[in-house]
Parts: structure tokens; C-alpha cells; sequence
């Protein structure tokens, strides 16, 4: 049986595409998705594939990637700065955890620049586009040993 990997995704990626295509391209996130399913076909892994706007469910997420998922991919959008709660749930995973980011944070809003689940993320993609999830599932690949 393959690996399982949760790839999460935070509040307003729902509108991926539609929102601010200047920053985040005009690819959708059933496009990112099919995309993300491709890349773990080719590296032998199953993928849970998730989206919410509600920090509980994100959360939520995380607790039942605890008792299946080897790694997490996780593209906390606008909670990346506030949730703490989020980080706490991160903590409860013990496989290796990536976060991914579209734009590069750091030339936008200072306010951008922190991130709560950096802390105990194994890598950070920022501003490879949605490429950057393509990169995320071949790092988790490495890290688990698939």
C-alpha cells in the first residue's frame, strides 16, 4: 500500500485562480489538485487532498492525518501568521510536515513575513507558484522513503 500524504490548504485557495491571479496565477485549486494526485501517482504515493476556510477543520485534518498520513503538505494560506492553534495541532504529527506558499511572502506585507507553522514545518516552499506542491510531495517522498 502506498504512503499517505495530507495536503491541506488554508482559507481563499478555494478562489485559487479567480483571487488576485497577479499573485497566486490563474491556476485553480482542482487544477493543483489533479496536479498534486499526478506527482504522488509518479512517486508511489496515495494522496488526501483538503481545503477549508474554518481553522477547526484544518485542524480537524491534522488529528486524522495523525492515524493514517506518513507526511503532511500544508499551505495554511492567511492563518500561516495567526494560528497558533494550528501549530499546536502540527506538534500531534509525527511524520514530516512542508509548507508551501505560492507568492513569495516575504516581498509582500511585513505582517507576512512570520510564520507560526514554520516552527515545526521539515521545509518551506515560498514562491514557486503551485509548482511548489510538485516540490513539497518529492521532498516528502525522500523524507519517508518512499
Amino acid at each position: 500500500m502506498s504512503p499517505i500524504v495530507t495536503i491541506l490548504n488554508g482559507p481563499n485557495l478555494n478562489l485559487l485562480g479567480k483571487r488576485e491571479p497577479e499573485i497566486y496565477g490563474r491556476e485553480t485549486l482542482a487544477e493543483v489538485e489533479a496536479d498534486c494526485r499526478r506527482v504522488g501517482a509518479e512517486l508511489g504515493l496515495s494522496i488526501e487532498f483538503h481545503q477549508s476556510n474554518r481553522e477547526y477543520e484544518i485542524i480537524d485534518f491534522i488529528h486524522g492525518a495523525r492515524e493514517r498520513a506518513a507526511g503532511i503538505v500544508i499551505n495554511p494560506a492567511a492563518f500561516t501568521h495567526t494560528s497558533v492553534a494550528i501549530l499546536d495541532a502540527l506538534h500531534t504529527f509525527a511524520g514530516p510536515i512542508i509548507e508551501v506558499h505560492i507568492s513569495n511572502v516575504h516581498k509582500r506585507e511585513a505582517f507576512r513575513h512570520h510564520s507560526f507553522v514554520s516552527a515545526v514545518a521539515s521545509g518551506v516552499i515560498i514562491g514557486c507558484g503551485t509548482q511548489g506542491y510538485a516540490f513539497a510531495l518529492q521532498r516528502l517522498a525522500k523524507l519517508i522513503g518512499a
